[in-house]
């Protein structure tokens, strides 16, 4: 089967491409948590707020995006779980359950794979769509991490907005701006390669 055939297979993500096996699979699923952690490892405090700004919500998003859902629902899942068991591979180096920027973590398991399944419709095969899926992604790790923030340090809705969302919207535009290009530009490429 060719490339090309592959590329615009509909229900295909971008991990399709590879040769299919028990081994592809195992592999990606631990590479895209060990990116994830990594990613996580650039980290920058953000005064006022217990959250920083990282690197983690990038790869989750792309991760759940390029393997789609149930392989990025499993890395995402394995970061998390290796994470909460005592792996220090979260936000600067830590790892627990009990932080309060873990909310964030359980969203990006959840976006992943919301991510993973819009991307086998298309999701990223466009610029326009792939904003789209990015701005989604974003909102459901939000949507998750903020109630969990405030329960975690006791702030109001309002603290919470301010310490956990306003900081990062131009981080996530600037993600998301990263993934509009590399998305739809890989299935471009991969397309012409066929």
């Amino acid at each position: 089967m060719s490339t090309a055939s592959v590329t615009f297979r509909p229900g295909a993500v971008l991990a399709d491409l590879l040769p299919a096996s028990r081994a592809r699979d195992i592999a990606l699923v631990v590479g895209g948590a060990a990116l994830t952690g990594l990613a996580a490892q650039i980290s920058v405090p953000v005064p006022g707020s217990p959250v920083p700004v990282t690197g983690q919500t990038f790869a989750a998003l792309l991760v759940g995006t390029a393997f789609g859902a149930r392989r990025g629902f499993l890395a995402l899942a394995l970061y998390t779980l290796a994470g909460a068991a005592g792996m220090p591979w979260f936000a600067g180096g830590t790892s627990g359950a009990g932080g309060a920027s873990f909310g964030y973590v359980l969203g990006m398991l959840l976006a992943a794979t919301l991510l993973g399944a819009l991307a086998r419709r298309g999701g990223d095969r466009s610029v326009p769509r792939t904003a789209a899926l990015m701005a989604l992604g974003s909102a459901v790790i939000y949507a998750v991490g903020v109630p969990y923030l405030m329960a975690a340090t006791g702030m109001s809705l309002g603290a919470a907005l301010t310490a956990g969302v306003v900081p990062f919207l131009i981080g996530d535009a600037l993600k998301a701006a990263l993934a509009m290009g590399a998305l739809p530009a890989a299935w471009k490429l991969l397309g012409r390669r066929g």
